[in-house]
């Protein structure tokens, strides 16, 4: 008699008291992540989005000093020895149409991981298989950071968090 794997949980939360346990978080993630990965980062304004990229920069090989917010510049691409990370902040994008002119669909094309802040401005054009992770800011230094997979794709991911984090209960549809 076989037994089917037990599947992997769909959201998690994990709480990170500082930016010393945020690189512990980012190093993690960078050991689980699909060679191609899409994940969406959602957060208040000053929430640590850019810093947790830079946290995940630092974990691949990449010198964080690199990575700067992509408020004005919309996507920088960063290469180092674990591949490319495309890094893009749509706050200041006004539609698809300006999507299109940013150069988006060439700079997701191909292997690498995409980190997209403020990824609900560009909602119709988010890939159905990606990896959501809301920063809440708890303090000045803490945060939880909430992960929810899309697809099967993450359950590496969500399998490497389910022993430091806690459960989310599944949200209902709207």
């Amino acid at each position: 008699m076989t037994s089917t794997p037990k599947p992997a949980p769909r959201a998690w939360s994990i709480a990170v008291p500082d930016e010393a346990a945020l690189a512990e978080v980012a190093g993690a993630l960078v050991a689980t992540l699909p060679t191609r990965a899409f994940v969406a980062l959602e957060g208040d304004l000053g929430a640590g989005k850019t810093t947790f990229v830079k946290a995940i920069a630092a974990a691949a090989g990449i010198d964080p000093a690199e990575v700067i917010s992509p408020t004005f510049g919309l996507i920088h691409m960063h290469h180092g020895p674990r591949g490319r990370i495309v890094h893009a902040d749509m706050y200041r994008l006004g539609g698809d149409a300006e999507l299109r002119e940013t150069g988006w669909e060439d700079a997701i094309a191909g292997p690498g991981w995409t980190f997209v802040e403020w990824p609900g401005r560009i909602a119709a054009a988010l890939p159905h298989d990606r990896l959501d992770i809301t920063i809440h800011i708890d303090s000045e230094t803490a945060r939880t950071l909430e992960f929810q997979s899309q697809s099967a794709a993450y359950d590496a991911v969500m399998r490497a968090f389910a022993g430091g984090g806690r459960p989310i209960p599944p949200r209902s549809c709207p």
